[in-house]
């Protein structure tokens, strides 16, 4: 055998079956991904004092009501487009929601009242609900995660009562 056709034996051989093996293992993982975007329902969010969560929003309905500044509800019906709920889902994605413990509370005897968070992801099939406390004291990147995706969140609902304004 030459060098060049014991190149080509090799390649048949150990490189193409690999390839092979590694298209279908990881074409079934994507196809069989729990949290995929196109079986997304919606989205919701509360948020306030953990005895009541007076700020709400939640995509299916379009229902956002919050406190102001000068403590007066406001209430506005407002629809996030398709891009901003793709974006969130994928910024969830890459932060890791879909790993974060259920149940993220903090202190519960302290003075002070923390704001309490609740975000929940419908799927067709599975939703995924977390309960975050500002003080919870655990792990900082996962207190990070929870603090970016609320940010995130915010900041597309107040781009969408933006529009709302124009």
């Amino acid at each position: 055998m030459t060098s060049r056709t014991k190149k080509i034996f090799l390649i048949f051989t150990i490189v193409v079956p690999f390839l092979l093996y590694c298209f279908y293992y990881y074409g079934m993982m994507i196809k069989n991904a729990p949290y995929r975007y196109s079986d997304f329902q919606s989205i919701s969010i509360k948020y306030g004092p953990k005895d009541s969560l007076i700020n709400q929003f939640s995509s299916k309905t379009g229902d956002y009501q919050y406190l102001n500044k000068r403590d007066s509800l406001v209430k506005v019906h407002i629809r996030l487009t398709d891009d901003d709920l793709l974006y969130l889902h994928h910024k969830a994605a890459d932060l890791g929601f879909w790993d974060f413990p259920a149940n993220e509370r903090g202190d519960t005897t302290s003075a002070d009242k923390p704001t309490r968070y609740v975000i929940e992801f419908k799927y067709k099939t599975k939703t995924k609900k977390v309960t975050f406390d500002s003080n919870f004291a655990g792990d900082p990147k996962l207190i990070d995660a929870n603090k970016q995706l609320i940010k995130e969140i915010d900041q597309s609902l107040t781009t969408a009562e933006n529009r709302l304004k124009k």
